[in-house]
This record gives structure tokens, C-alpha cells and sequence, in this order.
């Protein structure tokens, strides 16, 4: 009876694969297929089929990409879709080469904010910077605070800005959300620099030795945690600031913990 039950289950699970199978063959992706009838008939930079930008909004960002395109050669367009979309007819429509930075935003997913980038893109703008901007301008807490049409226009002014000085490793700007991660981790490297630290015998003050030992932790949590995600993101030096000071206190707090809890000696009782 139990290896009849199991068989019953493998099945089971095999005809709802087949079947999820035989549905994903025949359901339409998103770029998949060609339907140059959704495109306009004049050229524009900007092709809003999901009604996100308002009308003036849309006039100003098709007259600011045009302008940009004429002064820097870098070709910036802009797909808004939801239930339908003009699939791979863009490429032709737009003439998409090398220069060029196509952003698909898509209410569908999770993340709302796609790229498509050209080679010669790369060399100034990296992978690691197109998953940090889908990151931070597509997530649903952006989108939900800011709106689409912000997480589009920001995410847009973050690419001019760097392409405009020559390339950028990171996003520029400093979130709070991302400052608060870093004053967090500086906080925890602190801690931990300071439990290190604890004298092991009377005759020791600071036990610079067991602080070593452990700087590659505590370092990795201040320096390549702490500080630069903030001197790569800003030059405002309060940020900076806050997460020194937040290593400090937890050096100290960690540092001075055992001289609280320790017992008064038969001397002073």
C-alpha cells in the first residue's frame, strides 16, 4: 500500500510537470516575438505603452534624451509595457547598437526595471552597476514610496551622470536604507575590535596582539562594509562621520563590558 501511494505521488507530480511544460512552450514571453504595431509611426525616444509617465512628463524626458543623445552620441531609450509588448521590434525600430541603453520597465515582476546595454557600455558602466541600479530604483519599496515614473527618471538621471563624467563603478548617492546597513556593520567591526581587545591578564591594558588576530573580521566589517560604500557613493562627510563614531562606541562599549560585570574584590566589600 505505501509503495502504491508513493507511485501515486511521483505521478502526480509528473503529469503537473508536463503540464506546467506544455504551458510555458506555449505562453507568450515578454521579448520572444515581434509586434511592430505597437510601436508609434513617428521616432521617439520613449515609447510609454503602459501609460506610467504623464504627458508633460513624458514630453520633458523625450526632449532631454534627444538633447543628450545629440551632445554625448549615447542613445538612451525608454519601454514602459504590462500586458502587451512590442517584443524584439524595438532593436530595428530604435536602431539599437553598441551606444546604446535600452530601460524596460514592467510592473509585472517583482522588480520593475530591466536593461538592455551595449557593448561599449560596459566600459564605463560595469555589470555590478546595472544590478545595483535595478536594485535600487526598481524594488516594490521605491516604487511604492517614489512611484514608477520616479524610479525611471532617477534611474535615468544616475546613468547621464556618470556616463557624463566618464564612467562610475557604483550608483552614486547614498540611501538611508544603505546608510543604515553601514552604521550597522561599523557598529558590529566595533564590537568585535573591542572584545578582542580585552586585557587577558592585570598587567595588560589593551591586548593589541588578540586585536590583530582579529582585524581581518572586524576590518572587513568597517572598512569594505562601513566606510566605502559611503566615500564611493558620496562626498558628504557626515555619513562618515556617524560610522566612525558608531566603530568607536562599539569599541568601547565591548571594550569596558567586562569592567561592569566584574565582581568587587574581598577588598572593597
Amino acid at each position: 500500500m505505501q509503495r502504491c501511494f508513493w507511485r501515486k505521488i511521483l505521478v502526480s507530480i509528473a503529469v503537473f510537470c508536463f503540464a506546467g511544460a506544455i504551458w510555458a512552450i506555449h505562453s507568450p514571453s515578454a521579448l520572444a516575438y515581434e509586434n511592430p504595431d505597437l510601436l508609434p509611426d513617428t521616432f521617439t525616444p520613449v515609447v510609454d505603452l503602459a501609460k506610467t509617465l504623464p504627458d508633460p512628463q513624458e514630453e520633458k524626458l523625450v526632449t532631454d534624451l534627444e538633447q543628450f543623445e545629440t551632445d554625448t552620441g549615447w542613445k538612451l531609450r525608454v519601454l514602459t509595457q504590462y500586458d502587451r509588448t512590442p517584443g524584439r521590434a524595438v532593436i530595428k525600430y530604435w536602431g539599437l547598437d553598441d551606444k546604446s541603453i535600452l530601460l524596460v520597465a514592467d510592473a509585472r515582476g517583482g522588480n520593475i526595471l530591466s536593461f538592455s546595454v551595449g557593448d561599449a557600455v560596459y566600459e564605463l558602466l560595469p555589470r555590478t552597476f546595472w544590478i545595483e541600479l535595478q536594485t535600487r530604483f526598481g524594488n516594490l519599496y521605491f516604487v511604492r514610496e517614489q512611484g514608477e515614473d520616479q524610479a525611471i527618471l532617477q534611474a535615468l538621471d544616475s546613468v547621464k551622470g556618470c556616463l557624463l563624467k566618464g564612467g562610475c563603478n557604483v550608483v552614486p548617492g547614498l540611501p538611508r536604507e544603505q546608510w543604515i546597513l553601514t552604521v550597522i556593520t561599523s557598529a558590529v567591526g566595533g564590537v568585535i575590535c573591542g572584545f578582542a581587545a580585552q586585557p587577558r591578564n592585570n598587567k595588560q591594558v589593551f591586548a593589541w596582539q588578540w586585536a590583530l588576530i582579529f582585524s581581518p573580521l572586524w576590518g572587513i566589517l568597517f572598512i569594505a562594509f562601513g566606510i566605502a560604500p559611503v566615500i564611493t557613493r558620496t562626498s558628504d562627510w557626515v555619513p562618515l562621520v556617524r560610522n566612525i563614531s558608531a566603530f568607536l562606541i562599539g569599541v568601547l562599549v565591548a571594550y569596558l563590558s567586562p569592567a561592569f560585570s566584574r565582581p568587587p574584590s574581598s577588598s572593597e566589600s
